[in-house]
């Protein structure tokens, strides 16, 4: 029996595409092999690869000018990555702080440039704010601004976009990208690792403003040099078919639910039901203000901490698992990514409306 599936990444996946791959796994396309058995540099996959580009694409009406680039090595790969593409060793670089994920970040970009700016650095809260649009100012000069739009362990997302002036805008999104429409022309760079709402773990996203390949200081490695990848279609080396294959298929399903626009309001119905009914008790809390509260990722602590062990047995009995929260935060945690199915909340905040009850 199929769970629901809370866990930030690997997160969980439709089961329509989950079907299909399991369908076309011994016999893909009427080649007689799996996807993961045939060559990268074969027609068939490089048609697979092309499509996948295409959709998202199409699904985030990403303009002329940017290049799309599906590599390895995850977001954390791409925290050194950005600064080794896009920076010199002396140039200065701007970052927010919002949480476990910005500091991470933070952390890998200052081993290759030590004149960064943290623009601003939500500490003060424990992570639980978001800085006012208004507060945010970039270095004249920079040579990016980077921000995290959605701390997965915090359960912070930016409900807005920063205005970065004429400094290039990066932006880690790898735990609410494809969750809403986006204007990517307000981007110099984006990236996102898969595991959260495009496939499996083992693929990071690229999309990146053509003027700024060819800028990678000497000593890059070539696998992280953009302008490498690009120039090869993103398989310099041998690139993770499967998970490319999925996240096509991950693509086509977005475009069949109606686009972006469509699961936006999915998304919001779903995350409106489980603030609703965390607010509507005196058992469960939600720790970040209600401005910035993701979409993506619910946080929420119950009233009676020496009550979460059972909270967490038994919801694995009802078939809701890995609601534990992050272990350097505690509590509970709901991600209710785009594959999350509203019937799946439905069932959570029915559990949680049971457990209140019977243990308040």
């Amino acid at each position: 029996m199929r769970v629901f599936n809370f866990a930030a990444g690997p997160a969980t996946l439709p089961a329509e595409v989950l079907q299909q791959a399991r369908d076309e796994l011994l016999d893909w396309q009427g080649g007689g092999m799996s996807v993961l058995e045939v060559s990268h540099r074969g027609k068939p996959f490089v048609a697979c690869a092309q499509e996948a580009e295409q959709l998202l694409r199409e699904l985030l009406a990403i303009p002329a000018g940017y290049r799309v680039l599906f590599l390895q090595g995850g977001a954390t790969g791409q925290f050194a990555a950005i600064p080794l593409n896009l920076a010199g060793a002396g140039d200065t670089l701007d970052y927010v702080n919002t949480g476990a994920w910005s500091k991470k970040a933070i952390t890998e970009a200052r081993r290759f440039n030590p004149r960064l700016n943290v623009v601003a650095d939500e500490d003060a809260s424990r992570y639980t704010t978001m800085p006012a649009a208004a507060t945010l100012r970039a270095t004249p000069g920079a040579a990016y601004f980077h921000y995290t739009a959605n701390e997965t362990i915090g359960g912070v997302e930016f409900p807005y976009i920063p205005d970065s002036g004429a400094v290039p805008l990066v932006a880690d999104m790898s735990s609410n990208i494809l969750s809403r429409p986006l204007d990517v022309s307000r981007f110099a760079l984006i990236y996102a690792g898969a595991q959260k709402n495009i496939g499996p773990a083992g693929l990071v996203l690229v999309i990146v403003r053509e003027d700024l390949l060819g800028r990678a200081r000497p000593g890059t490695p070539s696998i992280w040099d953009y302008q490498a990848m690009a120039a090869d279609g993103s398989m310099l080396n041998t690139p993770p078919t499967f998970a490319w294959y999925l996240a096509g298929l991950v693509f086509r399903w977005l475009k069949a639910q109606g686009g972006l626009a469509a699961i936006e309001v999915r998304n919001r119905a779903k995350a409106a039901l489980l603030y609703e009914a965390i607010e509507s008790s005196g058992f469960y809390r939600n720790p970040v203000a209600r401005e910035c509260r993701s979409r993506m990722n619910v946080p929420f602590i119950l009233a009676q901490p020496e009550l979460d062990k059972t909270f967490l047995a038994e919801a694995r009995t009802a078939g809701l698992v890995n609601l534990e929260g992050h272990r350097s935060v505690g509590g509970m945690r709901a991600s209710i990514y785009n594959a999350m199915p509203p019937e799946g909340v439905q069932a959570l905040v029915a559990f949680m409306r049971d457990f209140e009850r019977r243990h308040g």
